[in-house]
């Protein structure tokens, strides 16, 4: 596994720019075989997580959301590893991302909504954990809401990011 120590633990991230700018120094240290795991509420910064990424391995993009076509693969334009990009949220088991016949030991593996189904893709993964503070009044929920206040998820707001290494 690839993770460097001083990855792990909990950082701000102040907006879009810095979200990417995570992926693309967590992209200098992965490689094949490696499996990261997003969880976070709507609106957090996955995709700009994994677009930073992306950008940092040298795939072919661009990097959208793969929600409703579940898997996208992205192949390097640099001669390395492609990126296998995955939003688990409409996936009802674990089972069915084994469908996916997805090429693990030779991809580079994000899993978006992954916490529980893709666990089991790789011995060892990162988990990226993204919280979203709002107002100072705790977490947004995956509908944008806070006591019936509704929430601009495109806007510049921190997040605060956990790196682990699993299990």
């Amino acid at each position: 596994m690839s993770i460097p120590n001083d990855l792990l633990g909990e950082r701000e991230i102040d907006g879009p720019d810095d979200m990417e700018q995570l992926g693309r120094t967590l992209a200098a240290h992965l490689e094949p075989g490696d499996v990261v795991v997003l969880t976070g509420p709507l609106g957090a910064g996955k995709t700009t997580l994994t677009r930073g990424i992306g950008e940092g391995l040298g795939i072919r993009g661009p990097i959208q959301s793969p929600t409703f076509v579940i898997a996208r693969t992205h192949p390097s334009l640099v001669g390395g590893a492609p990126l296998v990009h995955v939003d688990a949220y409409r996936l009802g088991a674990a089972v069915e991302l084994d469908d996916l016949d997805i090429d693990v030991e030779r991809s580079v593996v994000i899993v978006e909504w992954g916490r529980g189904v893709a666990d089991h893709l790789a011995d060892t993964w990162w988990e990226v954990e993204i919280a979203r503070q709002t107002g100072g009044r705790g977490v947004d929920n995956a509908c944008g809401d806070i006591a019936g206040h509704t929430l601009d998820l495109d806007a510049d707001a921190p997040r605060t990011v956990t790196i682990s290494r699993r299990p």
